[in-house]
């Protein structure tokens, strides 16, 4: 994917949004294997520990992703400039703003008719 230069939107900020949104994913798909692990893990008090502190330090990066999102952001907002829709779905991998019609069937009518 080309990364396109747009004024006054700064280039690590698709960096961290990227990085911000894959990471919440992430995050709330280990939730559904940690808290197994802690339950299993409950009578070492040395590897509960552990886990804890990876859950912790994971959280404290999307923390931090947010804060470099939030400061991202509110430099575009002060200098005036508008994130065009383009950019925000190169973020996502969704489809560009040029949409197929509604029907490829040449003999196609909608269903009310």
């Amino acid at each position: 994917m080309s990364e396109q230069k747009i004024p006054g939107i700064p280039r690590w900020l698709r960096f961290v949004l990227i990085s911000d949104r894959a990471g919440s994913a992430a995050y709330i798909g280990a939730g559904f294997f940690f808290a197994p692990v802690l339950a299993m893990l409950s009578p070492w008090s040395t590897l509960t520990v552990v886990c804890w502190v990876i859950i912790g330090v994971a959280g404290l990066w999307l923390g931090l992703l947010g804060i470099a999102m939030a400061s991202g952001l509110a430099m575009v907002l002060r200098t005036g400039a508008e994130i065009p829709e383009d950019y925000w779905r190169s973020i996502i991998d969704y489809p560009t703003t040029a949409r197929p019609t509604a029907s490829t069937r040449p003999d196609s009518r909608p269903a009310s008719a």
